[in-house]
């Protein structure tokens, strides 16, 4: 069990850090999605699955009880479905900028994948399938990794909280002017 929380751990971090220079950086500082009119649906995903984010670090991984494991299961289909969506739009709305870049596109392939492999893995922890029914795992007392990956959550949870409200301000054209003069500031 200690090396599904290591990995897990892993590829959350791993995750994290890409979603970062991704969502933030290219998406709203370099290329200010927001502000092209082509772009706006997909900008609409990308808040979609930022405010999703943090209900998932909170019920998939933070709470230990089965009802979380269901409603944070719940949010991970959300995020399933809006990351579709954004794929399929994603060739549109980038033709202010000649299309998405393939070096983009392939840390688009990273992110989502390091991010639903380390969902992938904690269901291999969290769900016990035994011969006559399946079991959610509610208690990892004592997993030594178990308790670093939820500090490690605890911790990333504030960022995707800013993420998340910051893809709300940029949504709004009256909030994004506020976004954009902070940003020429700097």
């Amino acid at each position: 069990m200690e090396i599904i929380f290591l990995l897990l751990l892993i590829l959350l971090v791993i995750f994290s850090l890409l979603a970062l220079y991704d969502g933030f950086y290219l998406h709203i500082v370099k290329y200010r999605l927001f502000e092209h009119e082509e772009s706006k649906i997909e900008h609409r995903m990308h808040l979609a699955r930022a405010v999703l984010f943090p209900f998932i670090l909170y019920f998939l991984y933070l709470r230990n009880d089965s009802f979380a494991f269901w409603i944070g299961s719940f949010f991970v289909g959300l995020d399933i479905l809006a990351l579709g969506i954004d794929a399929y739009l994603e060739g549109d709305s980038r033709v202010f900028m000649g299309g998405l870049p393939r070096w983009e596109y392939i840390l688009h392939l990273f992110v989502n994948g390091f991010h639903f492999a380390g969902v992938a893995v904690y269901y291999a922890a969290k769900i016990r399938i035994l011969p006559a029914s399946v079991e959610i795992i509610d208690d990892f007392s004592g997993v030594y990794w178990h308790g670093v990956f939820v500090v490690c959550v605890q911790q990333m949870l504030p960022g995707a909280i800013f993420m998340a409200l910051l893809h709300i301000v940029t949504s709004y054209e009256k909030t994004a002017q506020y976004w954009n003069m902070l940003i020429k500031r700097r």
